[in-house]
C-alpha cells in the first residue's frame, strides 16, 4: 500500500542545531506512547459541519484505537460561534484550559453568516487564534496530495495535477495576523484608516525553518521558501533568517520564491513542489490554492504543533454553514486530521495507519461525497462516508513500522 504513504507523506521528525547531534535530538511534539494506552483528547466541533464531521472522526478514532489497544477519554467543548451563543466569548477559558490539560486537541470548524457582523473580538474566528495562540502551537504542516483515485476532481488537466504531493510549512502564530500596532484610526488627512503590522522576530523564523528543513529532509529534501522580499522588509527579514538556517542543514536543496510567482507556479506546474515554508498569510492562501489541486479542500488535514503540550489537528475547510445539517459534508479531511493526531500528536503510528488505509481502501470501492463524485462512483452523505471507512479500518492491516 505504498499509496498510503502519499496521502500523508510525513514521519516522525526531531529538531536539532548544529550544537546537538541529530541522533540526540529532543523529539518535536511526537509522543512516545504510554504503557496504559490511554489518552484525553478535547474535541471542538464548533460550527457548520463542524459537529457533524467530528462525529464521525470520533467513531473512526475509537475504532482504529481499540483494534490495536488504545482507550480515549473524549471530552467536547464549546468554541467559535457555538462558544459565542452559549457563553458570550468565541473561547471560553474552561475550553482553553480543558485543551492544554489534553493530549491532543481535534477540531471541526468555526465560523458562519450568523456571527459575521460581530465585533471583531466576538468573532469565532478571534477564537481560533486566540487558540493557537494558547497553545503555542506555531508551525502548521498542510499536506496536499492528488491520490489516484481523486486525480479526475482535480480542476487542473490530469498531466499537470498527477503525482502532486507537496506539504506546506506555515508559520502559525506570527506575522500580521498578531502584530502591533494595529487597529482603527485617522491619518494626517484626518480619513479613516485601518492597519496592520507583519513582523517576525528571529526565534520565530529559524524554529519554523528548522521544522520546515526537517519536514523537506524526510521527503525529497527540497525545500522552496516563500516571501516577498522584492518588497517588503518583514520578507527580507525572512529570507535572511532562512537562509542562515540552511547552513544547518546542506543536504536540503534551498530555493525562494515571492508569493505572486509561487501562486501562479502552484496552478502551472505544481509538482515542481516537494516542501514550502512561508509566514502567516502567505501560507493561509497558498495551502488553500494547494488543497484545490487535489479537488477539494474537503479531503485535507492539518497538523499544529508546538514544542510541548497537545497539538491542534484540524481539516482545513471551512464550515460550510450553505450545507450543514444536511449530511453532506466530506468527512474525510477530518478523519485524515485524526489520523495525523494519531502519528504526530500522540507517536501512534500504527493506529494513524489503519486510518490511512482505511480512506484509501473506501475511494477504491468507490464511495464519494459530492465534492468528490464523478460518474461511475457511489454518492454518499457524511454518515454513509464514515460507516463506510470504519468498515474498512476494521477489515485493513495496516503496514508494518
Amino acid at each position: 500500500m505504498a499509496a498510503s504513504m502519499q496521502l500523508i507523506n510525513l514521519t516522525p521528525f526531531r529538531l536539532h542545531s548544529t550544537s546537538i547531534p541529530k541522533h540526540h535530538s529532543r523529539p518535536f511534539t511526537v509522543r512516545c506512547s504510554s504503557s496504559a494506552k490511554s489518552y484525553n483528547i478535547t474535541l471542538l466541533p464548533g460550527d457548520g459541519i463542524g459537529p457533524e464531521v467530528i462525529s464521525v472522526a470520533k467513531n473512526v478514532l475509537n475504532l482504529a484505537g481499540s483494534l490495536e489497544g488504545i482507550e480515549f477519554k473524549f471530552k467536547e467543548m464549546p468554541m467559535g460561534g457555538a462558544a459565542l451563543d452559549l457563553t458570550g466569548v468565541p473561547l471560553p477559558e474552561e475550553t482553553l484550559s480543558t485543551a492544554k490539560q489534553s493530549d491532543a486537541v481535534l477540531l471541526g470548524a468555526i465560523g458562519g453568516y450568523k456571527w459575521d457582523k460581530n465585533e471583531k473580538h466576538l468573532k469565532p474566528e478571534t477564537g481560533l487564534l486566540q487558540l493557537r495562540a494558547g497553545l503555542k502551537v506555531f508551525a502548521n504542516l498542510r499536506p496536499a496530495s492528488v491520490l489516484p483515485q481523486l486525480v479526475d476532481a482535480s480542476t487542473l488537466k490530469k498531466e499537470v495535477a498527477e503525482g502532486v504531493d507537496l506539504m506546506v510549512v506555515r508559520e502559525l502564530t506570527g506575522g500580521i495576523y498578531f502584530g502591533k500596532p494595529r487597529g482603527f484610526g485617522t491619518n494626517e488627512n484626518g480619513e479613516d484608516i485601518g492597519y496592520n503590522t507583519e513582523v517576525y522576530a528571529a526565534y520565530e523564523v529559524d524554529r519554523i525553518a528548522r521544522i520546515a528543513f526537517e519536514t523537506a529532509r524526510k521527503r525529497s529534501s527540497k525545500l522552496c521558501s516563500v516571501d516577498k522580499a522584492n518588497v517588503l522588509e518583514a520578507s527580507m527579514f525572512w529570507r535572511k533568517r532562512v537562509i542562515a538556517i540552511a547552513e544547518e542543514y546542506p543536504d536540503v536543496e534551498l530555493t525562494h520564491m515571492y508569493v505572486d510567482n509561487a501562486a501562479m507556479q502552484l496552478v502551472r506546474n505544481p509538482k515542481q513542489f516537494d516542501t514550502i515554508v512561508t509566514n502567516n498569510i502567505f501560507g493561509d492562501i497558498l495551502s488553500d490554492e494547494a488543497s484545490m489541486i487535489t479537488g477539494s479542500i474537503g479531503m485535507l488535514p492539518s497538523a499544529s504543533l508546538g514544542e510541548s503540550g497537545p497539538g491542534l489537528f484540524e481539516p482545513i475547510h471551512g464550515s460550510a454553514p450553505d450545507i450543514a445539517g444536511q449530511d453532506k459534508a466530506n468527512p474525510l479531511a477530518t478523519i485524515l486530521s485524526a489520523a495525523m493526531l494519531l502519528k504526530y500528536g500522540l507517536g501512534e503510528v500504527k493506529a494513524a495507519e489503519r486510518i490511512e488505509l482505511a480512506v484509501l481502501n473506501t475511494l477504491d470501492r468507490g464511495f464519494r461525497t459530492g465534492d468528490i463524485y464523478s460518474d461511475g462512483n457511489k454518492l454518499v452523505g457524511c454518515k454513509e462516508m464514515g460507516e463506510q471507512v470504519l468498515k474498512s479500518v476494521d477489515t485493513k492491516t495496516p503496514a508494518s513500522v
